[in-house]
């Protein structure tokens, strides 16, 4: 494979930072690293020299279908006019029969103008094969499904942003592959939305008086939405996003989120809501994400997770609903 042609650009920021690391201008070189990464290119020092190569693996054809290996090469939708209602967006990695169970609820109950996007994460080969049928019906009944693939595990930051990228509809809708529709729940999401002062919208909401601990909350006003069922606007997530790629374990990234759309870009204004709706006809089943993993494992990726949140909020009380602490 030929190797990839750097980009003058990147090349240039590269040598300005060597020379700021001769100079022992560190922030200067510091900003310059931000800017080769934030083009999609990753640069190791080797004394005073300096090797470029991309950040992310690369995207793979293979006649008709494209594997991309990065969120940003997939084609978006997000300045296209909304269809339809909402899309709902699955994330497949290893575990197809819970795919099926969730697609199945869909099809038996989502209302006309729903549309999904399952997110191909390098599945193992039994959800590749399955998948691979389904790509080629691109229906399951009368529900719209698309799938997007992966050349590499990208994590579930990455496919998410994916995910959202394809989305067509005005509200876009997670749903965790271990997460069983019983009844229509895209409606009451949608619904949810109408309220201009509510961001964020799901099945199960959590609290946290000081940012460090977070709880189950009954239905109403929260603090955070959990990932398993998390609703929003397509045109919040076009103007507070991408969500961060570091979360590649999805513990904790719903909390992220949750506050960013809450904070709405941190202009000043009053915190929107979260809100749990009650009653929704959903089924939760085991989470193999999280009961695949030795403890040990899932918590230290937990952690490093929740870390991510105390960098971006953790004096930012005026986002709880009943503060402990103050800043």
């Amino acid at each position: 494979m030929a190797r990839p042609r750097i980009p003058d650009e990147v090349l240039d920021a590269a040598h300005a930072r060597a020379r700021a690391r001769e100079e022992r201008d560190w922030p200067e070189a510091d900003r310059l690293r931000g800017e080769i990464e934030a083009a999609g290119w990753k640069i190791v020092d080797r004394g005073t020299d300096f090797a470029l190569s991309p950040a992310a693996p690369p995207d793979l054809a293979e006649g008709s279908r494209v594997r991309y290996g990065a969120s940003s090469s997939v084609p978006s939708r997000l300045e296209e006019a909304p269809v339809g209602s909402a899309t709902v967006v699955l994330i497949a990695t290893d575990w197809p029969g819970d795919v099926d169970r969730a697609l199945a609820g869909l099809a038996r109950h989502a209302p006309a103008g729903t549309s999904v996007v399952i997110v191909a994460d390098a599945p193992d080969e039994t959800q590749a094969d399955a998948l691979d049928a389904l790509e080629g019906r691109g229906s399951v009944g009368d529900l719209p499904v698309e799938v997007v693939w992966t050349s590499a595990r990208l994590g579930h930051g990455a496919a998410t942003n994916i995910g959202i990228r394809r989305a067509s509809g005005p509200v876009v809708i997670l749903l965790d592959p271990s997460v069983e529709p019983t009844g229509d729940l895209v409606t009451p999401l949608v619904d949810a939305l109408e309220d201009p002062t509510v961001a964020v919208t799901g099945g199960w909401g959590i609290v946290s008086g000081d940012l460090r601990k977070f709880e189950d909350a009954p239905t109403g006003d929260v603090d955070a939405i959990e990932g398993y069922l998390q609703a929003f606007r397509r045109d919040d997530a076009a103007r507070l996003g991408p969500l961060d790629e570091h979360f590649r374990f999805y513990r904790n990234l719903d909390i992220w989120w949750s506050l960013v759309l809450r904070d709405g870009g941190g202009d000043g204004s009053a915190p929107r809501r979260a809100v749990a709706v009650d009653g929704l006809p959903a089924a939760r089943h085991e989470h193999r994400g999280w009961s695949s993993l030795p403890e040990a494992e899932r918590d230290r990726q937990s952690k490093r997770n929740f870390y991510r949140i105390i960098d971006r909020f953790g004096s930012r009380y005026d986002l709880l609903l009943a503060p402990t602490r103050r800043a």
